[in-house]
């Protein structure tokens, strides 16, 4: 039975990547996301990793082999770091950053200098690069909650069957050299780890192109769910978003309070001043409504010049100061801005036991409405 050939390995490997890097490329395109470019960059650069690799083997004790080696390792960070930040790009900020980036430095730094010694820079190599790949897996996996994508957890055990392997490595190089003399040898660990790396490839990239679908699908959603006038939540948005805090609100019997905004003589405004002033007015307090609205708060463009705020754990006094900083900070943006002077009025009601719906609760907010403006506009009217 014929030994199995690991330089063989290595060229498929590296043959491998390349394919799935200019596959990637090309069903992405253009205009793609930070997150997915970054995704890209750490293939290609496991690419450029395994050349390397392949390339030091060929000139191996030549001048030219410390050179391709660190090289080499110096590609396979940033390949680690790529990932990262692509992982911190879908994901939010990731932990340990900064032990990422000084073991990507310390990895082709203290194997340069360790290159005359053989079992010392394999194993620090290794164990450098391994701790690396442990980075990456906790990035992809923290925290792990009941919604936490598929896709999170195949990186993260990919990382994670690399690291075991590239330790493996690590130990026969720094404890059994003369068992893996070179990283073309055909010690088992070396070829299950050769073998893991084309397996991990194929579950990385999969989880990659899965990620980068969710992320499309999330901006359709927003999109689609979004006013794109002003930025606020559209009436889909709102119908999507509102009842659940309403449903919350009525389960746990918290207070609730929903002030429905109208801006007033706003026809008037579009007829003398033009459409173009309109749209400016619109979004000069959509601004203002997203700047002073707490970050709980909903807030959203639910007709031509109406907006609704909806506003959990909040009673009474505390909606009416929310609608008087509201009101103070409108104005004082309109004094800046006098060409786009605007006032609003303003209904504002609390969750009562009688609204079993959402709508039954922005009737009442809206009757508030009504009554403000019956009363001469530009203030708030309180009902329930």
């Amino acid at each position: 039975m014929h030994a199995i050939d690991v330089t063989t390995i290595l060229v498929l490997t590296a043959a491998n990547l390349a394919t799935v890097s200019v596959a990637l490329l090309l069903i992405m395109g253009r205009g793609i996301s930070r997150a997915a470019r970054l995704a890209q960059l750490s293939l290609l650069l496991q690419t450029l990793g395994w050349v390397f690799i392949i390339a030091s083997e060929a000139v191996s004790g030549s001048w030219m082999d410390p050179v391709l080696s660190v090289c080499s390792v110096s590609s396979a960070a940033a390949a680690n770091v790529a990932m990262f930040w692509s992982l911190q790009e879908w994901l939010g900020s990731r932990p340990w950053k900064r032990t990422l980036w000084v073991l990507a430095v310390a990895l082709p730094l203290g194997y340069g200098l360790a290159f005359s010694h053989y079992s010392l820079r394999v194993g620090y190599a290794n164990f450098v690069l391994a701790a690396q790949l442990l980075v990456v897996s906790r990035a992809a996996l923290w925290p792990l909650t009941k919604t936490s994508r598929p896709w999170r957890m195949l990186i993260a055990l990919c990382y994670l069957c690399v690291a075991g392997f590239t330790v493996g490595r690590g130990i026969l190089g720094a404890f059994f050299p003369e068992l893996y003399p070179h990283f073309a040898a055909p010690h088992p660990i070396n070829i299950g780890a050769q073998l893991a790396a084309n397996i991990t490839l194929v579950l990385t990239t999969v989880a990659v192109l899965v990620a980068w679908r969710d992320e499309a699908d999330a901006k359709l959603r927003e999109q689609l769910s979004t006013d794109p006038m002003t930025g606020l939540l559209n009436r889909r948005g709102w119908d999507e978003r509102a009842p659940a805090l309403f449903d919350q609100a009525r389960r746990h019997n918290t207070p609730l309070a929903l002030i429905m905004l109208d801006l007033d003589l706003f026809k008037r405004i579009n007829d003398t001043k033009g459409h173009e002033v309109g749209d400016q007015v619109l979004r000069l307090f959509s601004t203002v409504l997203l700047t002073h609205r707490r970050s709980s708060d909903l807030a959203a463009r639910v007709g031509g010049e109406e907006f609704a705020l909806l506003l959990p754990h909040t009673d009474r006094a505390a909606a009416m100061l929310i609608e008087q900083r509201l009101r103070a900070a409108l104005k004082m943006t309109c004094d800046l801005q006098p060409e786009l002077t605007v006032d609003y009025s303003a209904g504002l009601a609390l969750l009562q036991p009688t609204d079993d719906t959402l709508t039954t609760f922005m009737v009442r907010a809206d009757t508030g409405l009504y009554l403000a403006k019956s009363q001469g506009r530009g203030r708030l009217q309180v009902v329930g």
